[in-house]
């Protein structure tokens, strides 16, 4: 998976953080977007991030998640 892959979320994840569902549970499977980065760095340092692919799904909304989560299209 890289950097501007379509990808799918094929499996069950709840957020709370979706611009139209703010606050609320929100199931995200079967969403479209696009593999914005994948994070290894922080402040030149490496890092183990538990949710390394963060994915662009609209204007407002993007979410961390892991590559198991995902599904290329």
């Amino acid at each position: 998976m890289k950097i501007g892959d379509r990808v799918r979320v094929k499996e069950s994840v709840v957020v709370y953080h979706h611009p139209e569902n703010r606050g609320k549970a929100f199931d995200i499977k079967g969403t479209e977007g696009e593999v914005f980065a994948i994070v290894t760095q922080w402040e030149g340092r490496p890092v183990s991030a538990n949710f390394p692919i963060l994915v662009k799904f609209s204007k407002k909304f993007k979410a961390h998640l892991r590559e198991t989560e995902l599904e290329i299209l």
